[in-house]
């Protein structure tokens, strides 16, 4: 039988792919050997793999408090433009070092780092925590010095706030916390877009039958759950391998792939044809589900999934917290009930949307026609809203301008005073877009910023930002600065992040302060492993997200920025700095 074993082996070893890339489990394995004077932490690291040095962090107890820059480091060797660790690294904590941190008898050192492959195959590991935890007898001789905590609430940023109440607060509290920061988030943009699919499906259904406030209610609630589904299921993935949340949900094949189901959806809204599931299967359905209703429902499960793209480019704290929380504890169930209880919180305003509707909607009849075609000239509009982060801006303008038009032309058709007006207003904004289009304009709110003089004005009033792409670039730049550096995290697919650059960095109060500053930009439009590498030195999980350096070269904490502020929020930050 051993024999047999080995042979198996053998031959599997000689067949198998010798590209293919190790394990986590494989390629870092950890081990803790105490002394009487400290503690040793040895990491043999496989062969093709290397670990960053920057991202090595050493931290006490549930307070995470920093240790790293008390300890001596191994030396290390340089590879590329980065500082890295082959085969083996060993870092010696003493204990005199721990006991000077806190007063606890038991506390737990956690050591993170992260690391990479090289050679023929090169991949980047997620960020790797190995706990250890360690008993400080009260009779030893090491003397313990109890000292002020630096990470006082004051000092921690949004974020990082949200982490600490996470990792400290009831459950309870903190699913009610995170609820109110989804009621928060509903007044943002983002839920916007959501608003016509809904309406448009509730209409939809009116037409197979009365609406009434309950069936309202419940067509918008198998809605939002199902969104909040796949948004939860996202985000665990996105905390537990440390990927970039934003590229699971805004990746360019998706977006155009799901904008194109947006169209056909819209054709059938106009009347061309009908989606529905064939009646073999729908049968099969009748049984197991509600009845005559199983092909609606499952259609408003599929929309409810897809919704989660909408969502997808809206980083905020709150998300952002739930995700470090997860990537930094490993606690995938708290923090995916977090990320659903928060979409929930999101999505209260689409419920009253339900309810209204199924109290207030009028009797089916020949004005549903109409209403759903101007539901499928929404989907339309949505449709090339997701393409808007991946297509250039000016052909999202010429294809708007095309919507205008058509829905201008669609309406002419009506012989009543509202509807012409309607149908030259959308033909002026159509021909306005178009002119935009023509002449390269960027921002559909200022179609003709490109005409005349204001092209002069624009180029010489714009904000000077340097485009960084790899950490050595950005370190550098920090280094040889004698002003107050600023980075911008950014990417083309980011909504909030378009904001910042058409609304809050237009501003000339903003304006007017940051040219105390060094700008800086790093767009992570491609997540490329150097995009990968700065976001997880600084715990980012997506755009936009803002970072400020003082003169003094230190990172300022609790300036940093995750998701959108308006030029009165951004200023106020502004003002922390100085």
């Amino acid at each position: 039988m051993k024999k047999l074993i080995l042979i198996i082996s053998m031959f599997t070893m000689l067949f198998s792919n010798q590209n293919e890339v190790l394990k986590a489990k494989d390629a870092f394995k950890t081990t803790f050997e105490e002394t009487k004077t400290q503690l040793n932490v040895n990491i043999n690291i496989a062969k093709n793999v290397y670990i960053y040095k920057d991202k090595i962090k050493v931290t006490l107890g549930e307070e995470q408090i920093d240790i790293t820059n008390l300890l001596n480091f191994p030396s290390f060797k340089n590879y590329k433009e980065f500082l890295v660790y082959f085969e083996e690294f060993k870092l010696s904590i003493p204990f005199d070092i721990i006991a000077s941190k806190t007063t606890n008898e038991n506390v737990e050192l956690k050591v993170k780092f992260q690391g990479c492959s090289y050679g023929e195959t090169e991949m980047c590991y997620s960020p790797i925590t190995e706990k250890y935890t360690l008993v400080l007898k009260k009779d030893s001789k090491i003397e313990t010095v109890k000292t002020t905590q630096t990470n006082s609430n004051e000092s921690l940023n949004e974020t990082d706030f949200i982490v600490k109440n996470l990792k400290e607060s009831n459950i309870f509290v903190t699913l009610l916390a995170f609820f109110g920061f989804g009621l928060l988030l509903s007044l943002t943009p983002c839920v916007f877009p959501m608003i016509p699919i809904l309406s448009s499906i509730i209409v939809n259904a009116g037409q197979k039958g009365k609406i009434t406030a309950t069936k309202g209610f419940t067509l918008s609630l198998i809605y939002v759950l199902s969104m909040s589904i796949a948004y939860a299921i996202a985000g665990v993935i996105a905390g537990i391998f440390g990927a970039n949340l934003q590229m699971i949900l805004q990746n360019e094949y998706v977006l155009i792939s799901f904008a194109a189901v947006f169209a056909i959806l819209s054709l059938s809204m106009f009347g061309y044809f009908k989606l529905e599931i064939p009646n073999s299967l729908q049968q099969k359905l009748n049984k197991v589900t509600i009845g005559k209703e199983s092909s609606g429902i499952l259609g408003i499960v599929i929309m409810g999934f897809l919704s989660s793209l909408i969502v997808g480019p809206c980083v905020a704290p709150p998300l952002a917290g739930a995700l470090v929380y997860i990537g930094q504890t490993g606690d995938a169930l708290l923090g995916g009930i977090a990320l659903f209880v928060m979409s929930i919180g999101m999505g209260i305003p689409l419920l009253l949307i339900g309810i209204g509707f199924g109290k207030f909607m009028p009797k089916p009849g020949g004005w549903m026609e109409t209403v759903s075609k101007v539901f499928g000239i929404i989907m339309l509009g949505v449709a090339i809203w997701l393409l808007s982060r991946v297509l250039d801006a000016t052909l999202i303008i010429l294809l708007l301008s095309i919507l205008f038009i058509g829905t201008s032309i669609y309406f002419s058709k009506f012989k009543n005073f509202f509807m012409e007006l309607f149908s030259k207003i959308t033909l002026l904004l159509g021909v306005l877009l178009f002119i935009g289009a023509f002449t390269g304009a960027t921002n559909p709110l200022k179609p003709l910023e490109n005409l005349g003089s204001s092209t002069v004005l624009k180029q010489n009033n714009e904000l000077n930002f340097k485009t960084i792409k790899t950490l050595k670039e950005l370190e550098e730049e920090i280094n040889k600065s004698d002003k107050t550096v600023m980075i911008d995290f950014t990417a083309q697919w980011c909504s909030a992040c378009k904001e910042y650059e058409h609304i809050t960095f237009q501003d000339e109060a903003v304006k007017k302060e940051l040219d105390r500053f060094l700008l800086l930009k790093v767009d992570v439009t491609n997540n490329t492993q150097e995009d990968q590498i700065l976001m997880d030195k600084y715990d980012i999980f997506g755009p936009p997200a803002i970072l400020f350096y003082g003169k003094d070269k230190k990172l300022i904490e609790k300036s940093k920025i995750i998701g959108y502020k308006n030029p009165q929020e951004f200023l106020e930050i502004l003002k922390m700095i100085f």
